[in-house]
């Protein structure tokens, strides 16, 4: 190459791979949104924008029915011949990779508007070819497959094809809409969907199979290498664009003899295309929107801005003497390129000389930089060299002038990663300590979380988890802290969100109770409030006996008090929950938080669960055996072939688990541990009476108050029916909700009651307003209530 009468010799490709910029992303998303407005406005607005079509059709419509033929005709012509030309125009360029992409696109459009649900649908013309416009040709202007071809096609190869081309082809594309107002028709809103149609299509082609690389200027690059003293000779290409810069190693040319005799000086050349422009800006707009505001720093308009920000920070770092690295030459090119080039980065690697340099020195050089308020933000051991002793950095991409505190604790979070793999968690915290002090280290340690330190930085050690892990604890000890809160940098906490999750869950789960509202208040006039009241009175056993049981099974190491208070926001994670898992993690997390260690408090969650499922069966065998043959529970007895169906599946899974090694080996591993551990603490518990009768009692209560709860609102409505079959009832009602895969199980529940109810003789008039108020008094207004109480438990830092 021959850049201004001076010979440079390049080595290497210079051709990107094809690459899914920021722009395929963007247009996919503006194809989607126009497909939306124009399938919205085609079903709500169509005769309206039928009338105005004709209104300017009328006004515009200056041609007779033979000039309007002769048009159609010419223009038809034109658009037939559309995708033909593309065609040649993509073979003359020798872009055969865009042959398939063409296809690919061409032939789903056509699918994508041809598909019915009779099969593939035959052309169907909007005009009769027998009043006007009697030239087939004509009628491919309104054929919407032909024109979602032709969208699809040109999207595709738009980026391949010379700007003017594009801009003619487009222009031709477009042109049906004026000429049908101008020939006095209106634009089928086919053809409209159609364009739509075929421009997502094609847009989405495009995103899978990419767009062609941008042609590199690397002349500019030496012209800006030129102007700053550093005359290359020979350009090697180190790494080619793609996710990151195109990286070129660039070699100076020797002017003088004297130059001849010593080693010719090199510069590491970095390209940064459109695409790095747009990725980067958005990633920067992601942690805006996903971190608080003290924990990054101000946007970067482009991508000149960004690279002079890194420039700029390497000169202020390298004007303390701690740089590894100068900046040579920062340039605006053409076609939207940006050249960063600086000086190889001076030293030995840290991880290379970790036995020879002191784990001191490398927070001594972090010190240097927090004394002048300067943060660096990407302290991995790539980072890191040392000159004659003395750590330096390199990088600045991410690095701070007049750092906040959150900039200053997260760098000494990720120097402790750093280090601690290095060195070791001790000598990385003592020497932390050393410089910084305790308050400091202490108030960096918090940060020491997946969301705080960077991914970067997590996979440039060997187990960022368990690193972190041990920096906590050595943390904790050399500081003689008792606790690390966690920080809080995101926006949104985890928490949060769950919360958030669960209470759109909520909404989900209660809409079909509030689509019957109404009935029910209608119904509520003739109700007796003094049963209401005594329902909600009895439902509260269910707290008291879950929280009795549990407290029990947890050997009384949290207080009872707590614990049923815990049951009413229990009942919140339940509801809001399929299967009620939400429940169960919640009461894990309490006794976490109350003093049990992790298996501890999993192993009493299990074993009150597995004693309440053997008291919950035991009690419907009794009370099923006392209410004796005067009830009809045939609807609560699948039928045979659902009973072998169900036999089948087991028996097919338990086979499958038998001779499918991993599932073998999870069985084994897994799930046989912890069905030994509960069968363990049953037979530890059988030889402890108290504590066992405590146990089922509790379950017992929790069982029979929801039962007394739905009698009395039975009574409440006027219903006569006996206890005993009132409870069968409520038991297979829970049954089913654990089993439903809804939250809650709402609608297979309150289906379960009222054909119960039904089974045993009480009318619907009384079973459907009874079981509605059941349900209100036992699940949703402790669910209501419950969402405070979990908030309340969560600020008290109890769950």
């Amino acid at each position: 190459m021959r850049v201004d009468g001076q010979d440079v010799a390049v080595s290497g490709s210079l051709l990107q791979p094809l690459t899914r910029r920021t722009n395929d992303i963007f247009r996919l998303s503006l194809a989607g949104i126009f497909l939306v407005v124009v399938v919205t406005s085609s079903l709500i607005t169509r005769y309206e924008w039928e009338a105005l079509e004709k209104s300017i059709s009328g006004i515009v419509g200056v041609l007779s029915p033979t000039q309007s033929n002769t048009v159609y005709l010419i223009y038809g012509i034109a658009i037939l011949g559309l995708p033909f030309f593309i065609l040649i125009g993509l073979i003359l360029a020798r872009q055969w990779k865009l042959l398939g992409a063409y296809g690919a696109a061409g032939v789903i459009a056509i699918l994508a508007l041809s598909i019915t649900g009779n099969g593939i649908a035959a052309p169907r013309w909007h005009f009769d070819l027998t009043v006007r416009l009697d030239t087939v040709l004509s009628q491919f202007l309104d054929d919407p497959r032909w024109i979602a071809m032709l969208a699809a096609v040109l999207t595709v190869s738009g980026p391949w094809l010379p700007a003017r081309w594009r801009r003619w082809w487009w222009a031709l594309l477009l042109a049906f809409v004026p000429i049908h107002l101008v020939v006095s028709a209106v634009v089928p809103a086919r053809s409209l969907l159609g364009l739509a149609v075929g421009w997502f299509v094609g847009a989405l082609v495009v995103l899978v199979s990419g767009t062609p690389a941008l042609e590199v200027p690397l002349d500019g690059a030496v012209r800006a290498l030129m102007r700053r003293g550093f005359p290359p000779a020979e350009l090697r290409v180190l790494r080619p664009a793609g996710e990151g810069p195109l990286v070129l190693d660039a070699t100076a040319s020797c002017n003088s003899k004297a130059d001849s005799d010593t080693e010719p000086e090199t510069a590491l050349v970095e390209l940064y295309g459109p695409h790095q422009r747009g990725v980067g800006f958005l990633r920067q707009f992601w942690g805006k929107l996903r971190l608080r505001d003290d924990e990054t720093a101000p946007l970067q308009p482009s991508m000149r801005r960004a690279v002079e920000h890194r420039a700029l920070m390497a000169l202020a770092v390298g004007n303390l003497g701690m740089a590894n690295t100068q900046p040579i030459a920062v340039a605006t090119l053409d076609r939207g390129w940006t050249v960063y080039a600086h000086k190889p980065a001076r030293g030995i690697p840290l991880a290379d000389c970790a036995d020879e340099t002191p784990v001191a020195r490398v927070w001594d050089s972090l010190g240097v930089l927090h004394s002048q308020q300067i943060s660096h933000g990407d302290l991995r051991r790539g980072e890191i060299t040392v000159v004659d002793g003395r750590p330096l950095f390199g990088g600045f991409s991410r690095a701070e002038f007049g750092a906040s505190d959150a900039h200053l604790h997260t760098d000494i979070a990720q120097l402790l990663v750093t280090t601690a793999d290095l060195y070791g968690p001790p000598k990385a915290v003592a020497a932390a300590i050393t410089v910084f002090g305790n308050d400091s280290v202490l108030a960096a340690s918090r940060r020491l979380t997946r969301a705080a330190v960077p991914k970067a930085v997590r996979d440039s050690v060997r187990d960022a988890g368990a690193t972190m892990s041990k920096l906590r604890d050595e943390v904790k000890y050399q500081t003689g802290a008792d606790q690390i809160k966690t920080e809080t940098i995101t926006r949104f906490t985890r928490n949060q969100v769950i919360q958030m999750v669960l209470l759109v869950a909520l909404v989900y789960v209660a809409y079909p109770f509030i689509s019957s509202a109404p009935v029910f208040f209608s119904e509520l006039r003739s109700a007796n409030w003094w049963w209401a009241l005594v329902g909600l009175a009895v439902s509260a056993l269910k707290y008291l006996g879950a929280a009795a049981a549990l407290w029990a099974c947890a050997d009384g190491m949290v207080r009872f008090r707590s614990l049923t208070v815990m049951q009413v926001a229990n009942t919140f994670a339940a509801t809001t929950t399929p299967a009620g898992v939400g429940g169960l993690a919640l009461s894990t997390r309490f006794l976490q938080k109350g003093g049990l260690g992790a298996l501890r408090a999993t192993t009493a969650v299990a074993l009150q669960q597995s004693v309440q499922v053997i008291t919950h069966i035991t009690l419907l065998i009794l009370f099923s055996a006392a209410a004796g043959a005067s009830a009809n529970l045939s609807r609560f007895v699948p039928s045979t072939t659902v009973l072998y169906l169900i036999a089948g599946v087991v028996l097919g899974a338990i086979g499958v688990s038998l001779f499918v090694p991993k599932l073998r080996h999870w069985l084994a591993t897994a799930v046989r541990p912890r069905l030994k551990e509960v069968l363990d603490d049953l037979m530890l518990l059988a030889r402890e009476p108290k504590r066992l009768a405590l146990i089922i009692l509790g379950c017992a209560t929790t069982t029979l108050g929801a039962a007394l709860a739905l009698w009395a609102s039975i009574e409440a409505f006027g219903g006569d029916a006996s206890f005993i079959t009132v409870t069968i009832v409520t038991m297979v009602g829970g049954t089913l909700a654990s089993a439903a895969p809804t939250p809650g199980g709402v609608g297979a529940v309150e289906a379960a009651l009222i054909g119960g109810l039904a089974a045993f003789g009480v009318p619907a008039a009384v079973a459907v307003p009874a079981v509605l108020l059941y349900r209100i008094l036992t699940c949703w207004l402790p669910v209501f209530v419950g969402w405070p109480i979990m908030r309340w438990l969560t600020r008290k830092e109890m769950v």
